[in-house]
C-alpha cells in the first residue's frame, strides 16, 4: 500500500538532552510522521471517520510532549511511533525528529519506522 498522510516538520518545543542543563529549557524540535493506511474509503466518501485526523494527530504529539522529559531523540521518536500506532490505527508509522544541537550542522535526526504488530 502506498497511501499515507504525512504531517511534515511538526515544530514543537520539548525538553530533551543527555545533560541534565539541556533539558532545564524546552528546545525547538521538528517532527515529521507518516502514517500509512488505505485512503481509499476516505477519498470515496469524503468522510473524515475514514481517515486520520491529522490535526488531532498533531494536539496528540504536542500534548505528549508537555507531560513528559526525555534524554534521547530515539526515546522520544519510539514514544511518538507507540502513540500513534496505539490512538490512530494506521498499519505503519515513520517518524523523524530534528533536533538542533550541533553547531556546525542543520540539525541532527532520528528516523524510525513501525508495523502495526497484530494482537
Amino acid at each position: 500500500m502506498t497511501d499515507k498522510i504525512t504531517i511534515e516538520d511538526l515544530e514543537v518545543r520539548f525538553h530533551v538532552g543527555v545533560p541534565d542543563e539541556e533539558r532545564t529549557e524546552p528546545q525547538k524540535l521538528l517532527i515529521t510522521i507518516e502514517m500509512a493506511m488505505n485512503l481509499g474509503p476516505s477519498a470515496a466518501t469524503d468522510n473524515l471517520t475514514e481517515t486520520i485526523d491529522y490535526f488531532t494527530v498533531s494536539q496528540a504529539v504536542k500534548a505528549l510532549g508537555q507531560a513528559r522529559r526525555w534524554k534521547l531523540i530515539e526515546a522520544l521518536a519510539d514514544d511518538i511511533c507507540e502513540l500513534v500506532l496505539r490512538d490512530f490505527k494506521p498499519s505503519s508509522v515513520r517518524v523523524i525528529v530534528k533536533k538542533f544541537i550541533l553547531p556546525d550542522t542543520r540539525w541532527v535526526s532520528v528516523e524510525m519506522s513501525r508495523p502495526v504488530v497484530p494482537d
